[in-house]
């Protein structure tokens, strides 16, 4: 059978059975949060030898908490605060219906089945964080693994009908082609995370079967460092943010403004701190590699780009390794001074430890550097000056932002995550998340007495109606 009838009639079982448990209990909810929960915690060594062994290298302790704990503390979230999110909200009614026994409230609903396509940089965390304010609201999902990371892809496929049946939670895998059918699939919402390029064919297909989406993309996430900042610690915290993962974090910070002044402190800064906290790369098992071939030759032709264009390329390789000598994929953390806008690191987000610095004179340049492109995914200011600060939140757009610090506003579960414009739409994370993938039905119940008589709204009309009228329009 085709891969399109296969997911095809694992969509038409899931939505049958969601309609034969409707309405969806709390204690449904909770069991599945449960498995989910157990899914993840039972597996987890083979889980990071996974991703490992489909990255070529990767942080065994970085996996455990970004991949393994950012998975779990989301299901647990939900467990916690499932009761509460579930609750119907009153509303007040138009008066005065509500002294007449008017009233209105709102229901969060399931919607159904959501079609969930993960991305291959966090490739366990960003199928099971959905995943909890799916199953939160009551929903079935069926899952597009990447064929990125074809481990951890064949282990989800292996562990899932373990704890689930596939008419609650079902896993499909595949290329392009497949990634295209499922897209076109008519489910009750779909989630997309990934490049923003890949975002619109997403959005073309979704289109023919209305199938709200959400995307969850990335974009050049600018860090700025006030005149007033800690450059010490902000160089610190930016180089562990950029490295982590090998910067193949869609928050990971993309380029740096710095005041023209201090361009040399950050610079020592960035190079002092990426040396501290890796020694050595080649055997460092706390340091990833680049997820494959194509992404590592791409960003060695970007490093060259620049180079070529007239940047100062700083190579920070403390012990002096020969990475050309060795077949890993590990790439060191480049440091691109002088970068200017024709070059490629500067129009694309890079994904990859590579990190302009650029100079400015006044937060204002910062600020317009910042606006002239894309709105980003994420927004990083480090400063003491209130002030600017305060200029710098006012003066920008962004998806969310991290202060005196890079990416941690992610680890926030009850902040709603996503981005705007480019970088994203809509958001998840915690009751954002619940909210997402629920339907709000608004209920209004009518009091035992005759308001449309009372209210004149019964023909012929005459002066009760005139009365109704004018007190809605405030007269």
């Amino acid at each position: 059978m085709a891969m399109e009838s296969v997911m095809r009639t694992i969509l038409d079982k899931q939505r049958a059975a969601f309609m034969e448990e409707l309405p969806v209990t709390a204690d449904a909810r909770r069991d599945r949060l449960k498995r989910a929960v157990a899914m993840i915690v039972d597996n987890q060594q083979r889980f990071c030898d996974a991703l490992s062994e489909d990255f070529g290298h990767r942080s065994q302790e970085q996996s455990l908490l970004t991949d393994i704990a950012a998975s779990v503390g989301p299901l647990k979230h939900a467990l916690k605060h499932l009761d509460q999110w579930m609750k119907a909200e009153k509303k007040p009614v138009q008066f005065p219906l509500g002294l007449l026994g008017g009233r209105a409230w709102v229901e969060y609903q399931p919607k159904g089945v959501i079609g969930i396509i993960a991305p291959w940089n966090f490739p366990v965390n960003l199928v099971m964080s959905p995943l909890a304010g799916v199953l939160a609201a009551g929903n079935r999902a069926m899952i597009k693994t990447s064929e990125y990371t074809p481990k951890v892809t064949a282990l989800f496929e292996e562990l899932a009908s373990g704890y689930f049946d596939s008419s609650e939670v079902a896993f499909v895998s595949g290329g392009p082609d497949v990634g295209k059918a499922f897209a076109e699939l008519p489910f009750d919402h779909l989630l997309f995370t990934g490049a923003t390029g890949i975002a619109k064919h997403i959005l073309h297909a979704a289109a023919d079967h209305l199938v709200p989406v959400t995307l969850e993309l990335g974009g050049k996430s600018p860090v700025i460092v006030g005149r007033s900042a800690d450059m010490a610690q902000a160089t610190e915290r930016v180089a562990m943010g950029k490295m982590m993962n090998a910067g193949q974090i869609c928050l990971a910070p993309d380029y740096m403004l710095v005041p023209a002044d201090r361009e040399e402190e950050a610079v020592a800064g960035l190079t002092r701190a990426a040396s501290a906290l890796y020694p050595t790369l080649i055997d460092n098992a706390d340091y990833t590699s680049i997820i494959n071939d194509r992404h590592h030759q791409r960003l060695t032709e970007w490093v060259e780009d620049a180079r070529a264009k007239g940047a100062e390329v700083i190579v920070v390789n403390p012990a002096n390794e020969d990475f050309g000598a060795s077949n890993t994929r590990k790439m060191p953390l480049h440091i691109v001074r002088n970068a200017t806008d024709d070059m490629t690191v500067m129009q694309e987000e890079i994904f990859g430890p590579i990190l302009p610095v650029r100079r400015y004179d006044r937060i204002e340049q910062a600020v317009e550097e910042v606006n002239r492109r894309d709105r980003p995914l994420a927004l990083y200011h480090f400063g003491r000056d209130e002030d600017e600060r305060r200029r710098v939140l006012d003066r920008t757009i962004s998806g969310g932002v991290t202060l005196d610090d890079v990416i941690f506003h992610v680890s926030q579960e009850e902040l709603p995550f996503g981005g705007i414009g480019p970088s994203g739409m809509g958001a998840y994370h915690g009751e954002a998340g619940f909210r997402t993938f629920s339907h709000a039905r608004s209920i209004y119940r009518q009091p035992r007495i005759d308001v449309a008589r009372l209210a004149g709204l019964k023909p012929p009309y005459g002066a009760a109606m005139r009365k109704t009228i004018a007190r809605q329009m405030g007269r």
